[in-house]
């Protein structure tokens, strides 16, 4: 069987789909079996995704989201000789030869509409189509599953929850010449609560910046919060409130960190925040508890199913409760001690290898029905 895999997505972003796409891959890569496959990348992407026998490259001139992708991509796969292809960006070409997979992340563009862009707006706007003409689909938690089914009208025997994972170099690191080289590089104080994704209106993150002005009014400096992750739409408005709440020596944004630098800042980090009004999986939460630091997030959507009992959970509006709980876990070593060990049962539960076998399976059920 051959299998093809529209990789697209990661040259375009190091975050959220572009990660499901690396690991996703690399765990494939790992699996013996007697599959084909071909990742079909962009031709400005010059990364080598899979150095195993059994993949192959090939290059797409269509870019991603393009709005010319329903029209040109059934060309350039029409004679690519695959019996199956899979969609990780959502949206599969509803034109085509072969059998089809998606997966769907998240539904935050039904949820949170007026969080979008136009172009977004555009894109996700196929989703009801997609899941139509699709063979099967996989959701990353049962949170996204049961939107797919509430809110698409999809029924449930055409979906699989197949968990996301870390990769497997989120690992605790007790090196302190390492630690202390990246606190240098990026001047982090010894104390510090972290916050990991893409600077957006979904991610919440103004709910962290007036915990974090109530902790200064409260108890002065305790841990500065330090933001990484590349901006993204609106903004602006998250930094118009770091200058209305004059938080400005206490937020400090590092932009997007280099893959190797991040794991570092995780491990360096006090603790770790995630206070998003809604997530299909959560990646950060995970990679959070894999290397030990505590976190705490919000209890909506997929986020409880991340951290089971290992994270503090709160409502992501609730300011003084997220003002409360960073206070006492910066405060109280036992404390992070034992999120750090319960964070590192839960993160055992996620494997790069299960997700790859149980996607396999899922390529052979669709392209090989009994």
């Amino acid at each position: 069987m051959r299998i093809g895999i529209d990789v697209r997505m990661a040259y375009y972003t190091e975050a959220g789909i572009g990660q499901y796409i690396r690991r996703l891959v690399k765990g494939l890569s790992r699996i013996d079996s007697p599959e084909k496959f071909v990742l079909f990348q962009s031709r400005k992407d010059a990364a080598v995704m899979a150095n195993a026998s059994c993949f192959k490259r090939r290059n797409l001139w269509t870019p991603s989201h393009h709005r010319v992708e329903q029209w040109v991509l059934p060309i350039e796969f029409a004679f690519s000789n695959i019996d199956l292809l899979h969609s990780p960006d959502f949206i599969p070409p509803f034109r085509r030869n072969m059998s089809s997979v998606i997966t769907v992340h998240d539904l935050h563009f039904l949820r949170y509409p007026h969080f979008l862009t136009e172009d977004a707006a555009r894109y996700y706007g196929q989703i009801d189509e997609a899941v139509r003409r699709t063979d099967h689909i996989i959701a990353v938690s049962q949170s996204t599953r049961d939107d797919i089914v509430n809110l698409l009208g999809v029924s449930a025997d055409r979906i699989t929850v197949i968990y996301e994972a870390t990769d497997p170099s989120f690992q605790p690191i007790d090196d302190p010449e390492r630690l202390a080289q990246i606190r240098e590089k990026y001047d982090l104080p010894d104390q510090f609560v972290f916050f990991v994704s893409t600077v957006e209106p979904r991610k919440n993150i103004p709910t962290l910046l007036h915990a974090q002005r109530l902790l200064l009014d409260r108890h002065g400096p305790l841990a500065p919060l330090i933001i990484a992750g590349k901006r993204g739409w609106l903004f602006e408005e998250v930094y118009a409130v770091v200058e209305e709440l004059e938080l400005e020596r206490d937020v400090r944004f590092l932009g997007r960190v280099p893959q190797d630098d991040l794991i570092l800042i995780y491990n360096a980090a006090t603790v770790h925040v995630h206070p998003a009004f809604y997530e299909g999986f959560g990646l950060p939460p995970l990679e959070a508890m894999a290397v030990g630091t505590p976190t705490i997030v919000s209890d909506v959507s997929s986020l409880p199913e991340v951290v089971g009992d290992a994270g503090w959970l709160l409502p992501p509006e609730d300011v003084e409760g997220w003002a409360a709980a960073i206070g006492r876990l910066v405060a109280d070593e036992d404390l992070r001690a034992d999120f750090r060990q319960r964070g590192f049962e839960q993160a055992n539960k996620f494997s790069l290898e299960r997700m790859a076998e149980e996607t396999l399976a899922i390529y052979r059920q669709v392209a090989q029905p009994a």
